[in-house]
């Protein structure tokens, strides 16, 4: 099976920090765009999005670390998603890429967030896909994301599912199981029944993330209060439980880039109903013993980013319709559509079936 494909370069970038392994399509310059994939996936998510890109246009995709082919440093989640988004500032220095556009997808649009709480002036554009909720995922209510409990209960490496933890760290390439990585990325990356182009690399992409206490879930903790487990402080679920990552405020980021919200109408994964919060579970009857929509209610996960983005201004939100998680891969001539008009509007400097190819 071919993980690169044709027209795309793959290279590791020693940077002050770690080395990271970078794709980039040959023999193409112009202003960078820098792709940053979610949890469970790659760079290699990326490929057909990036060789889509017009001509003064120079795309690149990154590896965080622990996945695909950059170097697995352990992730300290007490810094939420700071060492993903210092490893991204280390390798722009490194190519010396500022300004450039950026580019998030799920766990990668936090990280964007981070990273433009710091260098603000080194981005072009920023744009982000279905991103994580700026307070992080579970354990919250409301809008300005309040603790359901102090403990953060309901958040971090114990909500993963025992057995897709398993079967991802088995190498499970197969279809049998609903929890084998092939069949998560078809019933919830992807909305239903699309058959995304390249699934075999896609599903190669995903079983390159390290699983262990260091990566992916993390370590876990309990505690009294429902759902009965609590965050750690490693590993990569654990860098966006609530204790860790909150993002309120982004009205004192200056200069302030603009900012593309894409998401998938249908996205099951990061959503005010989203089947992978243990509350909006509860509610339904698949979690036991959820103690009720005053204690614990589903966290308002769209909600809540646009509350936050709110506070910046300077953005714009599209729905892409019949689309999930993973618009790129789902609706991916109506993302690129969307992207490549936010990319060209933007100041070049500072500041079964199958779906549609």
């Amino acid at each position: 099976m071919t993980t690169v494909l044709p027209g795309v370069i793959a290279r590791r970038v020693r940077t002050g920090r770690l080395t990271v392994n970078v794709l980039e399509a040959e023999n193409r310059a112009g202003v960078p765009v820098l792709f940053v994939h979610g949890n469970v996936s790659s760079s290699l998510f990326w490929q057909t999005t990036m060789l889509a890109l017009p001509e003064g246009f120079r795309p690149l995709a990154m590896d965080l670390r622990g996945f695909g082919d950059t170097d697995p440093e352990p992730v300290d989640a007490t810094r939420g998603l700071d060492d993903y988004s210092d490893d991204l500032a280390a390798l722009v220095s490194a190519l010396d890429l500022a300004p450039l556009h950026l580019v998030g997808w799920s766990m990668g649009g936090g990280v964007l967030l981070r990273y433009l709480l710091g260098a603000p002036a080194a981005i072009a554009s920023l744009t982000l896909v279905n991103p994580v909720s700026p307070y992080g995922f579970g354990g919250t209510r409301g809008t300005d994301g309040r603790l359901c409990h102090p403990s953060a209960a309901g958040s971090g490496a114990g909500s993963a599912n025992a057995e897709f933890v398993q079967r991802l760290a088995g190498g499970d390439t197969g279809h049998e199981s609903a929890l084998s990585p092939r069949q998560v990325l078809l019933a919830h990356y992807v909305k239903p029944p699309c058959l995304p182009a390249h699934l075999d690399m896609l599903v190669e992409s995903m079983l390159s993330t390290r699983v262990d206490d260091d990566h992916y879930p993390g370590t876990t903790a309990t505690t009294g209060d429902w759902p009965g487990i609590a965050p750690g402080e490693r590993g990569v679920l654990n860098t966006m439980a609530p204790t860790h990552l909150r993002i309120s405020d982004l009205s004192e980021v200056d200069p302030k880039p603009p900012i593309l919200w894409l998401r998938g109408a249908d996205d099951v994964i990061v959503s005010d109903t989203s089947l992978y919060d243990l509350a909006y579970l509860g509610s339904i009857g698949a979690v036991p013993g959820w103690p009720g929509a005053e204690t614990f209610p589903p966290q308002p996960m769209v909600a809540q980013t646009r509350t936050v983005l709110d506070t910046y201004g300077d953005y714009r939100e599209k729905v892409i319709p019949d689309s999930g998680h993973a618009p790129h891969l789902d609706q991916p001539a109506a993302f690129r559509a969307a992207l490549i008009e936010h990319l060209t509007a933007a100041p070049p400097g500072r500041s079964g079936d199958r779906c549609p190819r």
